[in-house]
């Protein structure tokens, strides 16, 4: 299979990312959202984000225009018609699944659909679909244009095909794809909860606060603390993975969600993209 477009479904700050690297890489990109704030706030973060590389002389002015050229804005699903479509919106199964049976009836029949979950079951968004044999995960990491892992995973009901295009698509971008299978949290998530989970203990038991295990953790060798981490990812991203790798396991007390965590969903203090999470970011740029 050739990919010559990527769609990308849900212009956040991942799904913005995953267009930007598309755009970059040579491919048309399409990103879609139904909300024409969220599309403008997207066009000017890869715009600010290609300048940074023009600035820092990684990029040239003219390479700058060019990426921009490749990326196209749209809020019609209609408009959605592409060689693989990448969803990043909200982290459920169903509002996944009913958003590829959409994109089905207008694109042609080897579109193929990628799922950029962080932990949901492939194979369950995949049995509600059509044409379950075009569905893989595709899981890019925040921010998704530095960071350089994927996950390509494989549902049971997915085509060899699609496997290895979606694989050799991750390679073209420039990313270091790695094959797993359709568990809970996949690789990075399932290993990761403890990072998260563990702190949130340590601050829930009262033994410490939450800038000085950053700051332990960071003179360890860790790029970024965890709740540093965590407010960069999204408190309410974060949360979910860690309810949905917590069901999946069969609730063990070692992976059940931290109560603060909950309480900063509940309160929108999601992070970095709210302005407030663990720490105060607002008149930060």
């Amino acid at each position: 299979m050739t990919i010559q477009t990527i769609c990308v479904c849900g212009a956040g700050t991942m799904g913005s990312g995953i267009a930007q690297v598309s755009a970059q890489s040579g491919f048309h990109a399409l990103l879609f959202d139904v909300n024409p704030a969220i599309l403008q706030k997207a066009a000017a973060s890869i715009d600010k984000n290609l300048q940074s590389l023009v600035d820092k002389n990684k990029i040239t002015i003219a390479a700058k225009q060019s990426i921009l050229s490749r990326i196209a804005f749209v809020s019609a699903i209609n408009d959605c018609i592409a060689d693989i479509i990448i969803e990043a919106i909200v982290e459920k199964a169903d509002a996944k699944a009913a958003l590829f049976n959409q994109l089905a009836e207008v694109n042609h029949g080897d579109t193929i659909f990628a799922t950029n979950t962080s932990s949901l079951s492939v194979a369950a968004i995949a049995e509600k679909v059509a044409h379950p044999e075009r569905v893989a995960g595709m899981h890019f990491f925040n921010p998704a244009p530095l960071m350089k892992l994927v996950e390509i995973v494989r549902a049971p009901q997915t085509s060899e095909a699609v496997i290895q295009t979606v694989y050799q698509l991750a390679l073209q971008m420039g990313k270091i794809p790695v094959h797993c299978k359709d568990a809970p949290g996949f690789i990075v998530n399932h290993v990761a909860r403890p990072y998260y989970l563990e702190a949130l203990r340590l601050v829930e038991q009262g033994l410490c606060d939450v800038e000085t295990i950053d700051t332990v953790l960071e003179a360890a060798g860790f790029k970024m603390g965890p709740f540093r981490l965590m407010d960069l990812i999204g408190n309410d991203i974060n949360y979910a993975v860690s309810c949905s790798v917590y069901e999946a396991m069969g609730r063990p007390p070692r992976l059940q969600p931290s109560f603060i965590q909950e309480e900063k969903v509940n309160t929108g203090a999601l992070g970095r993209k709210s302005g407030k999470g663990y720490y105060d970011y607002t008149g930060m740029p």
